[in-house]
């Protein structure tokens, strides 16, 4: 069986998109054919697949996969290469949509460059601070946290202590402010803080420095799929996080290693926007019985 793809990127955040109106792959086999077209050595090469279902909820489904085959619930630049997707082949012709994804509906508007989504601006919803929401652990022995917020809070990490602020933009994201990450060992350090006690669910990892109250420098360590160039909800949880410890204003551009992301915190409405590019990379067709 061979199945229509389309490379997409947000930011350099690369993803392999399948239309899931007209390919038909078992559910049964998308975890290992996931496992094996992200790998960017003998597959087509992403850091995750998404497949773009129908929904009787919103205008569309987001199915999203880390690079190892496992769910994941959201993703900020991925979501805006769904918007382009849906405009630029015709699923749609309106440029305000819906999209859902775990459960989550995503309203999103598109804005056109030639007749062609260039960029896209996501209301992410409110941001979830409350532990058992995000999920974690309230503390670790002897070291008492608020209940209700994890907030510039004790975490040790291979013997050595960090502050983080934790924060669910719709999957989880713990929020690291360090003085240099243009230097930092994402490799070595990433693992422990996605694998460690404190998050039942594993977590996404954003190490921050703040160069200014409007701009911030982030690297992300992705949960199931390692450094990336960029996460859209990771710059989502970022800025609420910064707002939260007084670091910087309810605007904010987010320089990453792949692009820049403009976020907003509406702090009066609890509403968190984003606005990023969204770009095609290029399209091919994929032989399933390869990967057997």
């Amino acid at each position: 069986m061979k199945f229509q793809f389309t490379k997409m990127q947000g930011c350099g955040n690369d993803y392999i998109y399948v239309n899931g109106f007209t390919e038909k792959i078992p559910q049964e086999e998308k975890t290992e054919l996931v496992r094996h077209i992200s790998d960017r050595h003998f597959g087509i090469g992403g850091d995750g697949v998404i497949f773009i279902n129908p929904s009787a909820e919103a205008d569309f489904e987001m199915e999203m996969y880390n690079a190892d085959g496992s769910r994941a619930e959201m993703c900020g630049n991925g979501i805006r290469c769904v918007a382009k997707y849906v405009y630029d082949k015709g699923l749609t012709d309106k440029t305000d949509i819906s999209v859902i994804s775990c459960g989550q509906i995503k309203y999103l508007q598109l804005f056109l460059k030639e007749g062609q989504v260039d960029t896209v601006r996501v209301n992410m919803g409110a941001p979830e601070l409350r532990p058992d929401r995000i999920p974690v652990t309230v503390a670790e022995a002897g070291m008492p946290l608020e209940k209700e917020r994890i907030v510039n809070a004790p975490i040790i990490v291979q013997g050595k202590e960090y502050k983080m602020t934790c924060v669910s933009m719709g999957n989880p994201h713990a929020v690291i402010f360090l003085e240099d990450v243009t230097n930092l060992e994402i490799e070595q350090i990433g693992p422990y803080f996605e694998n460690h006690e404190r998050f039942p669910k594993r977590i996404n990892t954003e190490f921050v420095k703040v160069l200014d109250k409007k701009t911030v420098q982030m690297r992300v360590w992705e949960r199931g799929t390692g450094e990336t160039l960029a996460c859209g909800t990771g710059c989502c949880a970022t800025v609420v996080a910064c707002i939260l410890n007084g670091l910087t204003d309810e605007k904010v551009t987010v320089k990453l290693l792949g692009g820049e992301i403009e976020i907003e915190w509406d702090r009066e409405a609890n509403l968190v926007y984003m606005t990023g590019p969204a770009v095609t990379v290029f399209e091919g067709e994929y032989d399933v019985p390869a990967v057997q």
